[in-house]
C-alpha cells in the first residue's frame, strides 16, 4: 500500500520553519517602515525650509510664518503632518522657534503612530539636522545629526 502526502512530524517541522523565518524577518520589516516614514519627514522638512525661504524673500522676515503660539503648526505655509500625500499621518510639524532671522522645524512623532518611540527630528535655517534618537527630549552631540 501506497501512502501519500506529509506525516504530521514533517508538517510540524515545516510550520517550525517557517515560524523561524517569519521571527526573523518581522522585526527587519518594522525596522525598514520606521526608516521609510523617518526618511519621508526628513523630505517634508526639507521642503518645509524651502518653503521657508520663499516666506522669508517675499516678507524679507521669517516673522510671520507661523501662528503667534510656538511650537503649533504652521499650515499656512505648509503642511502640518506628514506623510504629505498619505491619510495615515505619522509626524507633526511645526515650527518650534522663529526669529526675523532664524527658525526652527521640527517634526514629532504622533504618539498614537509607529514612530511613536522614534524621537523627535529638527532642521535649523543654519542647516544644522537634529534627531533625538534616545527619545529624552535633549539633543546630544551625537544626536546633531540626521
Amino acid at each position: 500500500m501506497e501512502k501519500s502526502g506529509f506525516s504530521l512530524v514533517e508538517l510540524l517541522i515545516a510550520i517550525s520553519i517557517i515560524g523561524i523565518l517569519a521571527g526573523i524577518a518581522y522585526p527587519s520589516y518594522v525596522d525598514s517602515v520606521k526608516k521609510s516614514h523617518r526618511a519621508d519627514v526628513q523630505g517634508a522638512l526639507m521642503e518645509f525650509a524651502a518653503a521657508m525661504v520663499r516666506f522669508q524673500s517675499q516678507n524679507l522676515t521669517y516673522v510671520g510664518a507661523a501662528p503667534t503660539v510656538p511650537g503649533t503648526p504652521a499650515a499656512t505655509i505648509f503642511a502640518s503632518q506628514t506623510p504629505l500625500h498619505s491619510n495615515k499621518k505619522t509626524y507633526n510639524i511645526t515650527i518650534q522657534a522663529l526669529t526675523a532671522s532664524t527658525y526652527t522645524l521640527r517634526a514629532t512623532p504622533i504618539s498614537t503612530g509607529p514612530q511613536k518611540d522614534d524621537g523627535y527630528l529638527e532642521l535649523l535655517s543654519t542647516g544644522q539636522r537634529n534627531w533625538d534618537r534616545d527619545n529624552n527630549s535633549v539633543v546630544s552631540t551625537e544626536e546633531q545629526t540626521w
